[in-house]
């Protein structure tokens, strides 16, 4: 099985010796079935809350004759996996505040955790700032571009709260120190989505005259000048 390239990026950032992971919002297994096929990990959880997405998971781990080390389960976010099933949690392919939810929801899980993986397609800085402030430290971030999109992932370790700018909730403190090579394709991207709420808002006299104006026209000076020393 061929990955695309964000699952590809996923899976590389699974930790060497890691034994277990559970796929929150699994879709077709296609995470865990890599995984354990190439023995990057031996056994794995895939979960999903809806039916549909749940029994294509089950065909697939079937097919694979993996269900000795697939275990496929229907079910809402961690409510599939028991505290110390998993050593590696990922949950991608959602809206931020939808896996900060999830992540909300089972502390006693979570707590037994050594690594989270997270995908957010909206909103990755409320999840960064939901790590800082719940004991996890970011400890890998890449982009990946896959047929014409531009994913953030976020990797997460239990550790100290991170001192780091305000805007690099927005960027990303490790895409921003490492140099990624989208960078700048991702800051251009930053600044554009702004731009365009701060347009739609215009519109408005009581919405220019708004705090959320305000911040938003801050943000946008502190993402040009970012860009500006690229």
């Amino acid at each position: 099985m061929k990955l695309g390239e964000r699952l590809q990026t996923i899976a590389q950032m699974v930790p060497e010796g890691v034994l277990s992971i559970a796929d929150i919002g699994t879709d077709h297994a296609y995470l865990p079935i890599y995984l354990v096929n190439h023995g990057i990990v031996s056994n794995a959880i895939a979960g999903d809350v809806h039916q549909g997405p749940y029994l294509s998971a089950k065909n697939a781990v079937n097919f694979s004759h993996l269900e000795q080390s697939i275990s496929v389960r229907l079910g809402n976010g961690l409510e599939v996996v028991n505290p110390g099933e998993a050593e590696v949690v990922v949950i991608a392919g959602m809206g931020g505040l939808n896996i900060i939810d999830i992540l909300r929801a089972r502390p006693e899980v979570t707590v037994t955790v050594k690594r989270l993986i997270v995908q957010p397609m909206i909103a990755a800085p409320a999840v960064r700032s939901w790590f800082q402030d719940n004991g996890w430290q970011i400890v890998s971030e890449q982009l990946v571009r896959e047929d014409g999109k531009l994913y953030q992932i976020i990797a997460a370790e239990p550790g100290e709260r991170q001192e780091f700018e305000p805007i690099l909730y927005e960027i990303g403190p490790l895409l921003w120190k490492n140099k990624h090579p989208l960078l700048s394709v991702h800051i251009e991207e930053l600044i554009a989505h702004l731009r365009n709420i701060l347009a739609s808002m215009a519109s408005s006299a009581e919405a220019i005259h708004s705090e959320k104006y305000k911040e938003f026209t801050v943000k946008l000076k502190e993402l040009e000048a970012k860009r500006a020393c690229l």
